[in-house]
């Protein structure tokens, strides 16, 4: 199933539950005195502290792994949450910065 799917559910569970979020939430990238013109966008922000990234693959990899330590980087947020949904069961790695 694509990922886009599982983020439309677990939108619908974070509305119907009243939880603070926000989709696709953009990070500007500041390097030296600029800002970059491209953008980092997180699946989600819950709570205004954790990343959450979605997946729909074979198992979480490094570069899943890197990519949330960017965005945490960048949103100088601590805390992310990979939830893998390609497996038979879910996979989930949980990421602190």
């Amino acid at each position: 199933m694509k990922e886009f799917i599982y983020k439309d559910a677990i939108e619908y569970e974070c509305k119907h539950k009243q939880y603070f979020y926000e989709r696709e939430k953009e990070f500007l990238i500041h390097y030296k005195d600029i800002i970059l013109p491209h953008k980092y966008f997180a699946d989600f922000v819950v709570f205004g502290k954790i990343i959450l990234e979605v997946k729909s693959c074979e198992g979480i990899v490094q570069e899943h792994i890197g990519q949330t330590l960017n965005y945490l980087a960048a949103s100088k947020l601590k805390v992310g949450l990979i939830v893998n949904f390609g497996k038979d069961s879910l996979d989930y790695k949980r990421i602190v910065l």
